[in-house]
């Protein structure tokens, strides 16, 4: 690459930072737009997931319910078999095995009807929590579609100026020397404004606005070398840079004259 002279390498990161401070500015119009709707929309995703969850724990809960039905099924066709096999029973130990598994078969009817009560009652729940998550998402995507024509709207009216400033900034981007582009986007993503190189306004830092000592002020002038802030760390040009900020000379202000009132009283 062609080595530039400072004075040129300094115009070229200049006319940057003004290309971008535009772009920043139709950014600010959106505001925090963009992000929130990314919010909602991850928001939402993530109701839909939970209901994905809750819907897979009620047909887990269904299952369970199908198989103690088929258990209370299986258990009531036993108790027949028993109560019939009772009616031919030749001795008590018979009897009392008999009326031991009828028992054990009743009580398996009871904790099988218990736990479909007990199934029953988180499905109502999760049912519950399925309209509670519905009614959220109703509500988010309202807000999301506010939100997007509300950005649609700024995106359209800045579209076209956007859309200019990115086509000059990719012709002027190859023109900047690498190592200052370097420079300016470790510093743009510093500093608060986003202005990375800043001019010399009445012998003070743009950016900052802490105060150039005239030395300082004079070897950014001569364009010998890259300089920057003392304070803040952003590069400075002089306006032979910017061609836009002029300082005028301040004069010295006359002493006022001092006008006497005199005061006469009437005899």
């Amino acid at each position: 690459m062609v080595d530039l002279s400072i004075e040129k390498k300094l115009k070229a990161i200049w006319e940057l930072q003004q290309i971008d401070s535009k772009i920043d500015q139709l950014n600010l119009l959106k505001g925090e737009l963009p992000m929130e709707v990314s919010d909602l929309e991850d928001e939402i995703v993530g109701l839909q997931t939970r209901q994905d969850n809750i819907r897979t724990e009620i047909k887990a809960y269904e299952i369970d319910i199908t198989g103690h039905k088929a258990n209370i099924k299986a258990s009531e066709e036993l108790q027949k078999k028993y109560k019939k096999q009772l009616e031919s029973v030749k001795n008590n130990r018979e009897f009392e095995a008999l009326n031991k598994e009828l028992e054990i078969s009743g009580l398996e009817v009871l904790a099988a009807q218990k736990r479909i009560k007990e199934a029953q009652f988180h499905m109502e729940a999760k049912e519950q929590s399925l309209a509670n998550l519905q009614e959220q998402i109703e509500s988010r995507r309202k807000d999301l579609e506010f939100k997007q024509k509300e950005l649609s709207t700024i995106v359209s009216d800045t579209e076209e100026e956007e859309n200019e400033l990115s086509v000059q900034r990719t012709s002027l981007d190859k023109d900047v020397d690498e190592r200052l582009a370097k420079a300016y986007k470790r510093i743009r993503k510093n500093v608060k404004n986003g202005i990375a190189v800043a001019p010399i306004m009445r012998g003070s830092c743009g950016g900052c606005f802490a105060k150039i000592p005239p030395q300082r002020q004079s070897d950014i002038k001569q364009h010998f070398k890259i300089i920057d802030c003392e304070h803040c760390g952003r590069i400075l040009v002089d306006n032979e840079v910017t061609g836009i900020y002029t300082e005028k000379p301040v004069e010295e202000e006359k002493p006022k004259r001092r006008v006497r009132t005199l005061k006469t009283a009437a005899k």
